[in-house]
Parts: structure tokens; sequence; C-alpha cells
């Protein structure tokens, strides 16, 4: 998430996406993309010098419209597409969906995105082929989502340009090798940089953009993806051999549950270690922002070693990532190291050169992603790629990927950002030898001799010829230089996923948990559970499971308990127009959706509800069985009696499922429970001192397993800690070297690492497992976050 200015803004906000279809009926005129969002048509019409007729214009300049339509944060194509060529078949969809931010429900959807089906055209022996141009551009600062435009629509521009000119200077030399096609882009992008600057009616001097493209070119499907920024670009394989892997795209593999995540682009940012290196050799200074500020101590570990590649694990637990900073100022702020724009920080070294990479797609190949950044906040490569694998249909596969990155930001921060994904389905290769020898084969070739006289074996010798002359002839159209041998990128220096909820999501959190405090006391609700359970089909329990798996309070939760609550979900049948949850009222119960569609409404502070609708619409939630899609909302009723944040609305029939919080923490208490002795344990720890045995509950839930080897050092004296320890099976030799060295033994049942509550933030001493060692393990970061506004007052954690 890239920011500039002293106190960065988060680069999240929506603009129109941009598609240039090089087809009949295809693309969009200027005149189609005035339809939408009106915020749009003005950063539009003034990119394209073209004003804003008063007819489409905000009423008020904007200021008090409301947007009670859910497709009026949403761009995306009607239908997926297909683009079939001598060489390749694939479909494709894109979905951009803007952001929520309560203190400007209006700002313009920053991201955009390009689809070229047509970029160039080579022709060749009366063949033509056509090259595919496709990017996602993520802006950020205040004319963030004029950048954005002015690179969708400039950069295939510049693109196509300068692959002509490199096609120019070739003499009988049809493809351009790998070096060629590069040095193209790299001018394409370096000029479109350059004329974004100039750009008199878009100030990029504290914003810009991110680009990510993937460019498909050549006769033997080879694919060129340009990086820069945060943004990503993904490929989706199966794990198999090619010989597993039929045609038709990924939904008709029998291999599609198994495709692995192969991250074609590698995040520019302050993570990595050679960008580092590089941004750092300008003057520039790398802070999150509780560092600018002093709340946090500046103890970046040295440049040697590999250690400091997990620097963004120690500073971005909580949102607050690594940023480039001048050296006597307080800008730009950005939260990586390359971009489109961006004009002051070129001087840190935050430049538009991008990095790419080029490969020969592969019968393995199965679905190629293309996604701003907001998707990969939560969610990992692997989880976009594995919801993806589950639909026939590109265009679903953008909306399950979208909605879920979505309700994650709403689960885990007081705001989204935008969020854009292009998804690629490659139905089929049809200029792989391999594939076009193993399709010739078999019982085709048999019945040829018994049905046209054909003798199978003449016809397979000559196909094979022809296949060998092919070839030969590609051999020799290119240089030795154009071997596109499969590149790998490495995941070092990564962005990780965020698993905690942001300091400002916390604040709020606790701002609730003390309205709810201040409300007469209800006593406790007490639910028979042995009444209350429902048998569930294996269907239903797959469902829930599916719904609460990405969930911190049922993370760490045993199998019994697991079962227990799958038991104990309550059925829930609604209307259309029923309302689940009403904003304000204090809520009780945790819901999934089965089925059915619901409305997420919020009603800004201060105002009334005078219409009676609830307020703005900020997301869609869309539960199916078919597609197996189960969002869950309502989950912090699970911890806390707090007033509801937002009201939903139910715009269909549906089905829900419920579970109530009493409940929930019966089950936690009358299962069979394994971690007594850790309870007992945890409530001698001072840090622990003032939680009751509701809190000491919440707290052990939390706790998972790990296991470490013999003469495994756990933790180390001096050394940054992130999580504290209690022995359940094992024992341990410890070490602390001060005035004069300590030595002893722990065993089961002992506790140490506690030292990172205190707030100093490093381990006290050296701790060695003796044998193989059993601990529970509690992250401080998470206790922090999640259990932070139940401690009672006076607490310090």
């Amino acid at each position: 998430m890239g920011c500039n200015a002293s106190k960065p803004q988060s680069r999240a906000g929506g603009d129109d996406g941009y598609l240039l279809a090089q087809e009949e009926g295809g693309g969009r005129s200027h005149k189609d993309m005035m339809k939408v969002d009106p915020n749009v048509r003005e950063a539009a019409a003034q990119i394209n010098r073209q004003p804003v007729p008063p007819s489409q214009q905000h009423p008020n300049g904007g200021k008090n419209q409301t947007f009670n339509r859910a497709k009026d944060r949403v761009d995306a194509i009607a239908q997926s597409k297909r683009i079939a060529t001598k060489d390749l078949s694939l479909r494709y969809a894109y979905f951009s969906q803007r952001g929520f931010y309560p203190d400007d429900p209006f700002k313009p959807n920053q991201d955009s995105y390009c689809v070229h089906e047509a970029t160039s055209q080579i022709t060749h022996n009366g063949v033509v082929r056509m090259d595919s141009l496709f990017g996602v551009f993520d802006g950020h600062g205040k004319d963030g989502h004029g950048c954005a435009q002015f690179a969708r629509t400039n950069l295939p521009i510049q693109v196509k340009s300068a692959l002509q000119k490199a096609r120019a200077k070739q003499e009988g030399q049809i493809e351009l090798n790998r070096d060629q096609i590069h040095n193209a882009i790299l001018r394409a992008h370096v000029e479109t940089n350059r004329q974004l600057h100039k750009n008199p009616q878009i100030d990029d001097s504290l914003s810009g953009t991110t680009a990510i493209s993937v460019y498909f070119h050549g006769r033997k499907n080879r694919i060129t993806i340009a990086n820069v920024g945060d943004s990503r670009a993904v490929l989706g394989s199966t794990k198999g051999p090619p010989s597993h892997v039929q045609n038709g795209g990924p939904h008709r593999s029998s291999s599609r549950s198994m495709l692995k995540a192969q991250p074609l682009s590698r995040d520019q940012t302050p993570y990595r270690k050679d960008e580092r290196v590089r941004i750092r050799a300008t003057g520039a200074r790398i802070l999150s922002l509780d560092q600018l500020e002093g709340l946090e101590p500046i103890n970046d570990i040295s440049e040697s070693g590999e250690e400091d590649l997990n620097l963004g694990e120690e500073l971005d637990e909580e949102g607050d990532p690594p940023r480039v900073w001048a050296p006597n100022g307080d800008y730009p702020g950005t939260a990586f190291t390359r971009s489109i724009g961006d004009a002051m920080a070129e001087e840190l070294g935050v430049f538009a050169e991008p990095e790419m990479l080029s490969r020969e797609l592969k019968p393995e190949d199965k679905i190629l992603v293309c996604a701003s950044d907001g998707v990969f906040e939560f969610l990992t490569n692997q989880s976009v790629i594995d919801i993806c694998a589950k639909f026939n249909d590109p265009l679903e596969a953008c909306r399950a990927v979208v909605a879920e990155a979505y309700e994650l930001w709403l689960q885990y921060e007081l705001r989204t950002d935008d969020i854009t994904i292009i998804v690629m389905f490659i139905d089929e290769l049809r200029n792989d030898p391999a594939s076009r020898r193993h399709s010739l084969g078999g019982s085709s070739l048999q019945s040829s001799k018994q049905d046209f006289g054909v003798d199978p074996q003449k016809l397979q010798e000559d196909l094979e010829k022809q296949l060998a002359d092919e070839d030969d002839e590609d051999e020799e159209e290119e240089s030795d230089e154009d071997a596109f041998e499969d590149q790998v990128i490495s995941s070092g220096g990564l962005k990780p996923v965020r698993k905690n909820v942001s300091k400002e999501k916390s604040k709020e959190i606790a701002k609730l948990k003390a309205q709810g405090a201040a409300r007469a006391q209800e006593p406790e609700l007490e639910f028979d559970l042995k009444k209350l359970a429902s048998p569930k089909t294996e269907a239903e329990k797959k469902s829930i499971e599916e719904a609460i798996k990405a969930s911190v309070m049922f993370r760490n939760i045993t199998q019994e308990q697991r079962e227990m609550i799958y038991s104990c979900m309550e059925s829930v049948d609604v209307k259309s127009g029923d309302w689940v949850i009403k904003q304000g009222t204090h809520g009780d119960k945790f819901y999934i959706i089965d089925e059915g569609k619901f409305e997420v409404r919020i009603l800004p502070d201060g105002m009334e509800d005078e219409s009676g609708e609830g307020g703005n619409i900020i997301h869609l939630y869309e539960g199916s069985r078919s597609l197996r899609i189960h969002p869950s909302f309502g989950e912090l009723a699970l911890m806390y009696s707090a007033p509801r944040s937002a009201s939903i609305i139910a715009k269909s029939d549906g089905h829900l499922w419920a579970l109530h919080r009493a409940v929930f923490r019966q089950v936690l208490v009358e299962a069979h429970d394994d971690r007594k002795d850790l309870k007992k344990v945890l409530g001698e720890i001072p840090y622990f001192q003032y939680l009751d045995s509701d809190g000491i509950n919440k707290l052990s839930a939390m706790m998972s397993e790990v296991t470490f080897g013999r003469g495994e050092n756990i933790i180390e004296q001096g050394r940054p800690g992130k999580y504290m320890f209690v022995i359940k099976k094992g024992s341990c030799y410890t070490m602390q070297i001060g005035g004069s060295t300590k030595r002893g033994t722990l065993k089961s049942k002992s506790f140490f690492g506690d030292e990172v509550f205190s707030g100093k933030g490093v381990y006290g001493k050296t701790v060695v497992s003796l044998q193989t060692t059993t601990c529970w393990q509690l992250d401080q970061k998470a206790v922090q976050q999640t259990m932070g506004p139940l401690l009672a007052e006076g607490t310090k954690v």
C-alpha cells in the first residue's frame, strides 16, 4: 500500500478500467466510459482534455451524493471473453471494485486496467499472428487515479511503438529475442513516466501508479511480465506431468485442485534487501510510520546476512510497512521502491524501470492472474490460485477473489483498498510440439486406415517430419540469444501477508467494548448444548469449515471442539428485505452465508437514517452452495458484546448458519480440554494476572503447537522476540549471560520468552531443546491485537 506525504494516506481508491479489444464489437469508446462513476468521468475527461457535460456531473460537486447501488462500486466485464489465435486459446475476465473509505466515501477508484487483444501483429507466410497485452495499474496519492489512467492509456501505445521500432531494425528476423523485447518494454515504461511528468493536467510530484503487465507474443506461446511496484502476476500450474493435463481450462483437468502458484513478479518494496541497498545508496531513509514518529525503536538489521530479508515481518504485523523517506524530510513515504510518477521520489531511487521475466507457456500452465496489491494484502499467491481453480468461468473466479479479499479487509481494517484483478484461463496451446504429437497418436490414426485406406505408420511418419520441419524453421528464424529458458522468481523479501487487525481497528474494537460495558450488564445466557445440537450433512460441515478456516477465532480449536461447533450452528432462513443485523445494536451472533445475497450498509457517524435504508452500500456478500462460496460476518460478536458497526440486509431469500457467543464460549469450556495444564500456567504469568477465566480460555485457544528437534535453539538472548512458549512435552537447557552466567533446565509446564510482553522486544536468555520438545507457542502481536481490549484495566500487554 503506497503512500505519500508526511502522514501517508493509503494507496487505494478507484478509477475506471480501460478495454481496447481489437475486434468487431469490442472496445469502449469515450462515450461508453462516461457511463461509470461520476468521479471517474471527471478524471477521465481531464486526462482527455474534454469537459464533463453538466448532465453527467456530480450533484453539488459530489459532496452530498450517496451511492446506494452495489454496482456503483464495481467495474467489470459483462461476460468472459475468448482470445483464439493460431497458437493458443484463452478466456479472460476483469473485475475492479472501488474501496471503502469512511472519511472519504467518494474517493475515486485509483485502480485501472487495460486489455489489448491486438497490441501488434506480424504477418509471416500468409499467417497473421496477434500479440496481446494485459495490464493492471494501482494509483496512489492525491492524483493517483489520474496517474493510473494515464499509464493504462499511454503505456500500451509506447509498448507498441517501441516494438515496431525494434522490428524495423531487424533484417529478415521475424521474432524479437528476449533482450530486444525487454529493451523495448523498458523504453516504453521510461517514456510513459517522462510524459506523465510533463502532463500539465496531472500533478505527479507526490502521486503515481504501479504497473504490472503481461505481454503475449511470438509463435511459441511466450509471455513477458513487466513489473513496476507491488502489484503482482501469478501463474497456476499443475504439479503432475503434462500428460495428465487435459485441454479445456483448469476446471476440466483432473488436477485442477492441485494447481501450484508460481510468482511471475516480485514486489519492489523495502522488504527486499537488494531494493533497500539501492534506495539507501541515494541517501534515503527506510522507516515505518511508527519509527518515523518515534513510537517504535529503529533497530534495523545490518545489510549483511540473510536475516534482514525478514525485515518486513518485524514491521508490518499491523499494516505499518517500511517506507522510503528523504534524508531530511518527511516525504515521500512510499511503501514501494519503483513507480510511474512520484517525481519527488525519483532522486531517492524510486524510478519507473520495470523488472521483467520472459518464459514459454507449457501445457501444465492453466491460470494466469494479474492483480493489484489490494488482493494480496491478506491473501497468499496460492490462496488466489486455489480460489480461481474452483470455477469454470474466469469472471466467476474474479468475483470470488475480489469478494474474499474485500471481506478480509473489512475484518482486519476500518477501510478497504481498491481491488482489481484480471484472470486468464489458458485452455489450449496449439503449437506445443509435445502436445501436438500426443494428440496425433493412438486410436485416431488406427481408425484412419480402416475408414479411409490410409496407412497409419506412413501418416505418423509424415506428421513427425512436418513437425520437425516446423521446429527447424523456428530455429532458423531465431538467434542463439533467443533461448527463453524458464526464469524463477525468488520468494525472498516478499511483503508478508497480514494476519492481524490494524491499530486503528484495534482502537475501534476497544471503543466498542467500552460502549458495551457502559450499558446495563445482562446475565450471560447458558445453553444445553446437547439439546441445541442438530446433525449436519458432510456438505454442510464442509461449507462451515470453508467459512471459518481463515478466522483467528477458530484457528487453534481442537477437532472435538470443531465438531461441537458444527452441531451447534443454528439454521436461519431469511427473506429478501430482512435485516439480519442493524448498525448500533448489540450483537451476540456470528453468521455464515450458506446461500443468498446480503448488502452491507453503513450510516456515517452523526447521520440519521431518514430514508430507513441503513446508509450507503459498501459491499455485497454472495453465498452459493453450487459455487462453494460461503462468506461470513459478525465475528467480533463471539468476543465482545458491542454495538454492530454496520447493517446487514438480505437482498434475496437465503439461508444462514448462526453461532451464539455464549454457545461458542461453552464449546471452548465443555469440550475435552487437553489445554487444562496450559491454562493453569497462563494464569500464573504476571502479564495475564488480570484476565478472568474467560480471557484465559481465549488466550489458550490462540496458542498453537510447535515441535523442536534435539539441540535446536528456540530463542536466543538479545534477539528480537515474537513468541512466548510453554513446554508441553520435553525439556530444555537455558543460559543467561550477564554479570555472571546463569544456567538451568526447563521441563514440562515451564514457560519462557514471556519478556516479549514487557515492551523490551528482545529475549533475555537463550533456550535450547535437550530432546525433541513440543511447546505451546503464543504470538505477542496477536495477543496485542486480538486480546488487548479484553484485558482488565491496569493490565499492560
